[in-house]
């Protein structure tokens, strides 16, 4: 299923967040369906269950998942929410910029994150 490398340079829930987020834009887990349970999937990545929820909590957060409770944590189709494109486009312009740079994809990825949970000021 995913694979955390225990000496990359992101930690492991970026890396939960990062797959689990890839996956669902794929299609490889469609919208509907049920995503593993915090516990079991930390169990089967050898991960800390904070580790896992939190991975969860910031798809949440980016509107790719959705928790109802005990129920579980499912994918939303998230292709028809109205900021969808715009945001795809303004990643892959930030995208092309940061190629033209030269900047390696960790550090975009960490400024893009800082950038987006850290208000301006």
């Amino acid at each position: 299923m995913l694979v955390i490398d225990a000496d990359g340079a992101l930690p492991p829930y970026e890396q939960v967040r990062n797959q689990m987020a890839e996956r669902i834009d794929t299609g490889e887990l469609a919208p509907g369906e049920r995503l593993p349970t915090v516990r079991g999937l930390a169990t089967e990545l050898g991960l800390a269950a904070n580790t896992v929820a939190r991975a969860y909590r910031e798809l949440e957060q980016a509107g790719i998942v959705a928790t109802r409770g005990r129920k579980g944590t499912f994918v939303v189709d998230t292709a028809d929410q109205p900021w969808r494109r715009a945001a795809e486009a303004a990643a892959e312009a930030y995208a092309a910029r940061l190629r033209e740079l030269g900047v390696p994809t960790g550090v975009g990825i960490e400024l893009a994150t800082r950038a987006i949970e850290e208000p301006p000021g």
